[in-house]
């Protein structure tokens, strides 16, 4: 069997993933990055409207600051937040973003004159000012008081990507791809490395590293509807969740985007509506400012998809054979914007919809979009259970978004956390003396091994992969969506549970050789089901409404009682996860209080 060692092993290698390995290499260690995918076809490069930090070059951004960066993270988050993570975050980020520039991202810059803006639906005029030509400028995003985004047109996830991955490259960053981390490599105290198989021959490698950095993205695809891509099921979260020791953090704050298009779920950006997009119902009515007249379209994503559908469960949602839907305008915009600022969505309406977004209306619903929760680390990356093993990135709980993240923040998360614990892992580094243990390594090994022969043995009468996965989806679709309560909970973590105990007797029904996508699923089906659980229990048990985990038999924030952060651990043999508590930050620059969009009343502690 082959085995491979490096100083750092990043099980990803998107944004995150290859920030890290940048930083590793730059000192001088060797980086290897696992990906499902090759590395620019990462869900990273699917990412559209821009990276938040606080530059104040352009007109409606004048003012800005790390400090005003802050507050709107932190009632973004509503109070649920690691301030002193936002803090780190929004400090480094407008360093990170001229460091982006630097090594080649084609950020939009301003341009002196009159520019033409949008707000609240309605046209009008700003100067730029001449002395700011040339400078990176920004966009408007929900929940922000000043234009922060910075942004490609609507392609900044793709040129950051590829600007990243030739940067890598040129500091000898290696990148294996198709291949799959399916454990971790520990003693139940130090994280040693991985055992990887390989998609295309379905062989199993060894992979054995100082430090081990988990940032594999978010675990949307336990959702049927969703804007992540096929890859995004959770594969990081599984082999920390299998540890037994190493918490996932906040696991029932899964957000949804309000406009993912209708059937398919792409996501279209939100720099559509700072731009100046609205919503419009069944009547081609603007129904946003009746629910929140400040922001409008423009409030945080959790407070715009709640408002959505309540308006469609009043009955003035689009019927279609696909479920209600609304509608997303931006033909007022005009062809020249949406043909250079907004061409992925001119191009995804034209691809996927048959429609021309410059003379027509978008179909779109919330739809699952973000995952707040992730592995659980301190503010330098490190995870809480295993010494060796780090996150970043969506899969990493660090927790800079709480309960709720803002859009364009997550994005620049992958940089500027990449940035921030990279420089962790290399201090890591350059204090650590590898001993790899060869019984802990054989028997991580030859437990897979193991698997993967007792699913190739189960054939008539095991159960299905594919059908525990349908199941699962109807049951987090209904139990654990925008609006939940008790009873449809309840339902829910009894039904997964069953789902749980069926995923344990997943067989196959091919011969489960070489690159099998069957064999891929069922290794991982019983793992994506305690992922549902722990989003589903952890709702349950969370009897409040705190950004996007809203109750409706509950529907106060209750600061008293549930200002912390659920962490969730699997022991062996368990149904159920087993949960448990931290406070949310240890640090409060700003008082909980109220947000200033959403509403809601408040129990203060």
């Amino acid at each position: 069997m082959q085995t491979i060692y490096s100083d750092l092993l990043c099980i990803g290698a998107g944004l995150a993933g290859e920030r890290v390995a940048i930083e590793a290499a730059s000192a001088g260690f060797d980086a290897v990055c696992l990906s499902i995918v090759p590395a620019r076809r990462s869900h990273s490069s699917a990412a559209q409207g821009g990276m938040q930090a606080a530059l104040g070059n352009c007109a409606m951004g004048e003012g800005d600051g790390p400090d005003v960066h802050f507050a709107d993270t932190v009632k973004g988050s509503d109070w649920g937040c690691d301030q002193e993570v936002a803090r780190l975050f929004v400090d480094t980020a407008p360093i990170v973003m001229r460091e982006l520039a630097a090594w080649g991202v084609p950020w939009n810059r301003v341009v002196p004159g009159e520019s033409k803006y949008f707000k609240g639906g309605k046209e009008f005029t700003k100067v730029e000012k001449k002395e700011k030509e040339g400078l990176i400028t920004a966009r408007a995003f929900g929940g922000t008081a000043k234009w922060r985004t910075c942004y490609t047109s609507d392609g900044t996830g793709h040129t950051v990507l590829y600007t990243m991955d030739n940067r890598a490259a040129q500091l000898g960053v290696v990148v294996h791809d198709r291949v799959e981390a399916i454990s971790l490599i520990h003693d139940g105290t130090r994280c040693m490395g991985a055992v990887v198989r390989c998609l295309k021959t379905g062989d199993l490698r060894v992979y054995l590293a100082k430090a081990t950095l988990i940032a594999s993205g978010g675990f949307g695809r336990i959702y049927r509807e969703s804007t992540n891509a096929v890859i995004n099921d959770g594969g990081g979260h599984v082999i920390a969740l299998d540890t037994g020791v190493v918490p996932l953090g906040n696991m029932e704050a899964v957000q949804f985007h309000p406009t993912g298009i209708v059937p398919t779920d792409i996501l279209v950006t939100e720099g559509c509506r700072g731009d100046g997009g609205t919503l419009l119902d069944v009547n081609e009515n603007r129904f946003m400012p009746e629910y929140e007249p400040d922001k409008a379209e423009l409030a945080s994503r959790d407070v715009v998809s709640r408002w959505m559908t309540v308006h469609m469960q009043k009955g003035f949602g689009v019927k279609s054979p696909y479920g209600d839907h609304l509608w997303l305008d931006i033909r007022h915009l005009g062809i020249d914007h949406i043909r250079t600022k907004l061409r992925e969505v001119d191009e995804i309406c034209k691809s996927f919809l048959g429609i021309d977004p410059a003379y027509q209306l978008i179909p779109v619903r919330p739809t699952q979009h973000y995952s707040m929760g992730g592995v659980r680390t301190n503010k330098d990356g490190a995870a809480y259970g295993l010494a060796g093993l780090f996150s970043a990135g969506e899969s990493a709980c660090w927790d800079m978004h709480g309960f709720n993240r803002l859009g364009g923040n997550s994005l620049a998360e992958t940089v500027v956390a990449g940035n921030i614990i990279g420089k962790k892992v290399v201090d890591y580094l350059k204090g650590c003396e590898a001993i790899f243990n060869s019984k802990v390594v054989d028997a991580a090994v030859a437990k897979q091994a193991a698997r993967i022969t007792a699913l190739r043995n189960r054939s008539n009468g095991s159960e299905s992969a594919y059908a525990v996965r349908e199941a699962m989806f109807d049951a987090i679709m209904k139990g654990a969506g925008i609006f939940r309560n008790e009873k449809d909970l309840t339902e829910c973590v009894e039904t997964l549970q069953a789902l749980h105990e069926r995923a344990g007797r997943v067989g196959l029904k091919s011969n489960g050789v070489g690159p099998n996508p069957e064999l891929t699923l069922a290794l991982k089906i019983q793992g994506m089901v305690k992922l549902a659980l722990c989003v589903a229990y952890g709702a349950l048990k969370r009897t409040e409404s705190r950004g996007s985990h809203t109750r409706e038999d509950f529907p106060e924030r209750n600061d008293r009682d549930w200002l912390n952060r659920t962490l969730a651990t699997w022991p062996e043999g368990a149904s159920l996860p087993e949960l448990s508590y931290e406070a949310a930050t240890k640090v409060f620059e700003i008082p909980p209080g109220d947000r200033g969009y959403g509403g809601g009343k408040i129990i203060s502690a």
